[in-house]
Formats: C-alpha cells, sequence, structure tokens
C-alpha cells in the first residue's frame, strides 16, 4: 500500500535520510524540518508499507522564482527515495516517484532536480531525467568563516571589517 508521509512519519524519513550512525545526531534536526516543512506546504512524501515502512520517496517544493523559460516560480526537488534490500526490483520506487511526480505537476510544478547513485540513475533516466551540464554548485563556509580573500562570501568588498566578519547586506 501506498500512502502520504504524515507529520509522525517524520522521525522514520530522518532514520532513512541518515542511516548511518555516524549521522544519527542529524535525524532529530532533519526530522523538525520534515515536520514544519509539511505543515508550510513544502515537502511532499510517499511511503511504501507492507506490514512496515519499506521504501518512501520525497518532494521539496521550492520557491525559485519565474525565468524566461519558465513563468511559474516553483521547483521541485526529489529526496529521500530509498527502498530495503529486501524489497528492491519490485516497482515501489517506481511507484513513489510517480506520486512525487504527480504531486509536482497537480501543483503546476514543470521543473524538478534531484541527486542520483549510479544505482539509481537507470530508474531516474527511465522516467524522463537527464544530467544537466549548466549546473554548478559551491558549499559556504558557515558565517564567520569567511577567509580574507572573500571566499564564501557573495561580494568579496563587502566582506566587513578587518576582522573579516561580515557586514549585514
Amino acid at each position: 500500500m501506498i500512502r502520504p508521509v504524515r507529520p509522525a512519519d517524520a522521525p522514520g524519513v530522518a532514520r532513512y535520510r541518515c542511516p548511518a550512525e555516524v549521522d544519527a545526531a542529524q535525524r532529530p534536526v532533519y526530522a523538525d524540518w520534515v515536520a514544519g516543512a509539511m505543515h508550510r506546504g513544502l515537502y511532499l512524501g510517499f511511503l511504501a508499507v507492507e506490514g512496515e515502512v519499506v521504501a518512501g520517496a520525497g518532494l521539496t517544493l521550492l520557491e525559485w522564482g519565474p525565468t524566461r523559460s519558465d513563468p511559474q516560480p516553483w521547483r521541485g526537488r526529489i529526496v529521500n527515495v530509498w527502498t530495503r534490500p529486501d524489497h528492491r526490483r519490485q516497482g515501489l520506487a517506481r511507484e513513489l516517484l510517480g506520486c512525487c511526480l504527480d504531486a509536482a505537476r497537480e501543483r503546476g510544478v514543470t521543473r524538478l532536480s534531484l541527486g542520483t547513485t549510479s544505482e539509481a540513475r537507470h530508474l531516474y533516466e527511465a522516467l524522463g531525467f537527464t544530467g544537466s551540464g549548466t549546473e554548478m554548485t559551491l558549499k559556504l563556509h558557515q558565517a564567520g568563516q569567511f577567509t580574507r580573500s572573500g571566499v564564501g562570501h557573495p561580494h568579496p568588498d563587502r566582506v566587513g571589517s578587518a576582522r573579516g566578519s561580515p557586514e549585514k547586506v
């Protein structure tokens, strides 16, 4: 049976997102975020239940702003796709992803993204996802960890005082 994620499921979603014991401290933070994002209508998830939860997938809605090629302001990010190893190759992830895609369509979202592993890439490609050669990422330093060169700050000339603490812009 496939069912929507409920706020009470947030700790379980966090456990599957952060399965390694080294990440255990992140689970309550992520669970709180999931529950809050659900309340705000920004996280939609689905679970496959066969006596217990055996698979899941989520959709995070991002207010992106309109672009030249797409006037509607929302984007979606597919997250938290997982299937218990003993339930893989049964079509559960495909079905859950279909629920996420339908939820995005119902909300007028026309652009979705996701991160993948080599193991899951074929599933996403079969659903129509393609790689993008135009995107880049940058991991910013924590506030207060700006360097003299300005790396991690949007404008090096706005770094602030000689101590390197950023001004509010």
